[in-house]
Parts: C-alpha cells; sequence; structure tokens
C-alpha cells in the first residue's frame, strides 16, 4: 500500500520538484491557493488556503494522508520584514493550523525550514545548533520550529540553504535563473562576496524529504548541496557554465545593497546525518548546472 503525502505550496519550486521527484513511488496530493501551476505528475490537486482551518480539514477529509510535507510559506526575505503581520499570518499561525489538521489525523508532518534561522556566524551548522535568527523571515521560520517541535503527531523538520532549480511554467525566480537572465540581457549585476552558502538542487531538497517520508524518520534534518561557497562564486560558475560574460558582474558587501533584512553571513550545513539516516545524496553544483536545461 503507497503512502499518501499531501505537499502545501505546491505550485512553488520544491512543491513542483517533489511531483517530478516522486516517480509512482507515493499517492500525492497537491495543493495551493490558486489554479494548479505546472504538470501534476499525476498527482491529485485540492484548493488550499493555508491560513483555513476548514480548508485543511476539508482537503484531509478528502485525501486522508499518512505525510503531510509543508513547504508553503512566505519566502522573500525583505518582504518579510516589510510586512510582519503577513509574514506571521502565512509562516506561523498557517504551520499551526497545519499542526492541528496532522494531529487530529495522526499524519506524520514534514515541515521546510531554512538556514536563516541562524546568525550565521559558525557555520557550516549541524541540526543541534542553536537559533538566533536575524529577519523577521528568520524569526518566523524558528517560532514554526517551536511548534512542530512540540505537536504530537509524528514530524520532522527539513531545513535547507539557497534553493535552486527549474521546472516548467515556475512562476518565481531563483537565483540562478536571475542570474542567467541578466547574462543574456548583457546586464551588469551586484553579486555579494560575503555571504557564503550551500546552494541546494530543489530535486535533491525533494528527494531528501521523500526519504525522510519512506523512512518514517523523524526529528530534524539539514538537507543542502555537498559545497558550500559565496555566492559570488556561484553566480560566477554559472557564467562560466553557461558561457557568459563574467565582467557584467560587480563584486559588492551585502551592506552596499540597502536590503531591508539582514542575511547570515556563513550558513551551509553539515548534512552527515541526512546522509547516514536517510541514504541522502545531494549533487554537486557542477551537475546540477549540467542537468538543468537552459542555464
Amino acid at each position: 500500500m503507497k503512502k499518501r503525502i499531501l505537499i502545501t505550496g505546491a505550485n512553488g519550486l520544491l512543491g513542483q520538484s517533489l511531483l517530478h521527484a516522486n516517480q509512482g513511488r507515493f499517492d500525492l496530493c497537491a495543493t495551493g491557493r490558486g489554479v494548479v501551476r505546472g504538470d501534476l505528475q499525476g498527482a491529485v490537486y485540492e484548493v488550499l488556503d493555508t491560513t483555513s482551518p476548514e480548508d485543511y480539514a476539508r482537503a484531509f477529509a478528502a485525501f486522508r494522508p499518512d505525510v503531510v510535507i509543508h513547504g508553503a510559506a512566505m519566502t522573500q526575505v525583505d518582504d518579510c520584514e516589510r510586512q510582519p503581520d503577513l509574514c506571521q499570518q502565512l509562516n506561523v499561525d498557517a504551520t499551526a493550523h497545519c499542526i492541528a489538521a496532522c494531529e487530529a489525523v495522526g499524519a506524520h508532518l514534514i515541515f521546510i525550514s531554512t538556514d536563516f534561522i541562524f546568525d550565521g556566524t559558525a557555520g557550516p551548522y549541524t541540526e543541534e545548533a542553536a537559533a538566533h535568527p536575524l529577519s523577521v523571515y528568520g524569526q518566523s521560520k524558528a517560532d514554526a520550529e517551536a511548534l512542530v517541535r512540540a505537536a504530537t503527531c509524528p514530524w520532522s523538520i527539513a531545513r535547507t540553504v539557497l534553493v535552486i532549480g527549474y521546472v516548467p511554467g515556475l512562476s518565481r525566480s531563483n537565483i540562478i535563473l536571475w542570474a542567467r537572465g541578466a547574462f543574456q540581457r548583457g546586464e551588469r549585476i551586484r553579486v555579494v562576496d560575503d555571504q557564503v552558502r550551500s546552494p541546494t538542487w530543489s530535486m535533491d531538497l525533494a528527494e531528501g524529504c521523500l526519504l525522510i517520508a519512506e523512512k518514517g524518520a523523524t526529528g530534524i534534518y539539514h538537507l543542502s548541496g555537498p559545497e558550500t561557497m559565496t555566492i559570488y562564486a556561484l553566480v560566477e560558475r554559472v557564467a562560466a557554465h553557461g558561457g557568459y560574460d563574467v565582467s557584467l558582474m560587480d563584486r559588492v558587501d551585502s551592506a552596499t545593497l540597502g536590503q531591508p533584512a539582514k542575511r547570515p553571513p556563513i550558513t551551509g550545513f553539515d548534512i552527515r546525518k541526512a546522509q547516514k539516516d536517510l541514504g541522502f545524496a545531494p549533487h554537486t553544483l557542477q551537475e546540477v548546472l549540467d542537468v538543468i536545461p537552459y542555464i
């Protein structure tokens, strides 16, 4: 009997990648606030507003999930800083509703979190590191994690870093698609060289989540790419891979960008626990660039 997995935020990059990565292993219910985008890959679709307990009750009654991957969130860091009340509603309150729905049916909740719960002074981080967020977004995810850890249903927290990738019909860009577009248009771009991350392919993150579901693994797991690099080095490699003009890149410090939200300077993850427990085997950036179309 296949496990039944309900996905929130199915119209986003991770949600779409989960649909593509599944390959028939699970019965999937994709959910989102509006009409479906992209190919459902055999999943069913339910409209679900994550701020509505009634929507959760309806969707859960219709699909009867064994596992819920809660990926829906307000993730634009500066928007969260400008609109903290909306961030609270979408990232914390919505998670509380999701937890309650999972508790009511005993579903295994897999909550997607972020390196932005850390202050970036001690990366790469293990799962046991203490949260110290610098932004409204980071605080909202740390607060939501606290709710998840107190849940009475089985739970897992899957933290990730700087998700990159491509799926057809994607509504929002990510750093490699942004950089590629700018290079193709011959635009100068300012790229920070004082932030260090572990870029994570969305398909690897999706596979990690499905491994958690498959094994019934609980607790916290760090799911990121295997390499750590500056944002500048990442974009430089995108340029080199596509044969673009690297001289279009201006190396800058974060402070010069005037962004509303503070970013943790050095994060990156220690992923040995996920490798050992789950068999998590993420791809290198070179491998990712080789398989993502149009880069």
